[in-house]
C-alpha cells in the first residue's frame, strides 16, 4: 500500500505530522510514521476517538504565504454534495462529500480551494458540530 503524507489534528490541539500506509475510515486505529523521530522507530499508533481531523497533504510545510479559501466563490461547481463543516472548536471549513453519512465514525470531504495544501480531509465525526449542506 501506498503511504499517504497526512497531518493530524488531536481533540486537544496537538499536531503530527507523518506517514501512514493503514487508515481505514471504518477502523478505530491506524499507524503513523511520526516525522519526529524522537519517539523510537517513530512509529506511533493512532485512535480516531482522540483526533479532530485527518489532512491528507501535498507536503507538510505548505506554503505560508497563501491565504486559503475556506468558502467555494459565487457558483463555483463541486464534485459531490458542496457541504459546510462545522468542528466543536468553532473552525469550519468548506468543502465537497461524496460519502457523508452521520452513522459513520467519520467523513471524507474536498476542500473548497483545490489550491490549498489539503488535498483531503477526514472529519472525525466525534469532534464535528455540525454538517450543513450549501
Amino acid at each position: 500500500m501506498e503511504q499517504s503524507k497526512v497531518i493530524i489534528r488531536y481533540v486537544d490541539g496537538r499536531i503530527v505530522k507523518g506517514f501512514t500506509q493503514d487508515f481505514f475510515p471504518n477502523k478505530e486505529c491506524f499507524h503513523l510514521r511520526s516525522l519526529d523521530n524522537t519517539k523510537g522507530n517513530g512509529l506511533l499508533e493512532i485512535h480516531l476517538k482522540d483526533l479532530k481531523a485527518l489532512f491528507f497533504v501535498r507536503d507538510f510545510g505548505g506554503n505560508p504565504s497563501y491565504n486559503e479559501r475556506k468558502a467555494y466563490g459565487e457558483g463555483e461547481r463541486a464534485q459531490g454534495r458542496k457541504v459546510e463543516v462545522t468542528f466543536k472548536d468553532g473552525e469550519k471549513v468548506e468543502g465537497a462529500t461524496l460519502g457523508y453519512d452521520p452513522n459513520r465514525p467519520g467523513f471524507f470531504f474536498i476542500p473548497a480551494d483545490d489550491k490549498c495544501n489539503n488535498i483531503r480531509i477526514f472529519a472525525v465525526k466525534s469532534f464535528v458540530d455540525s454538517v450543513r449542506y450549501i
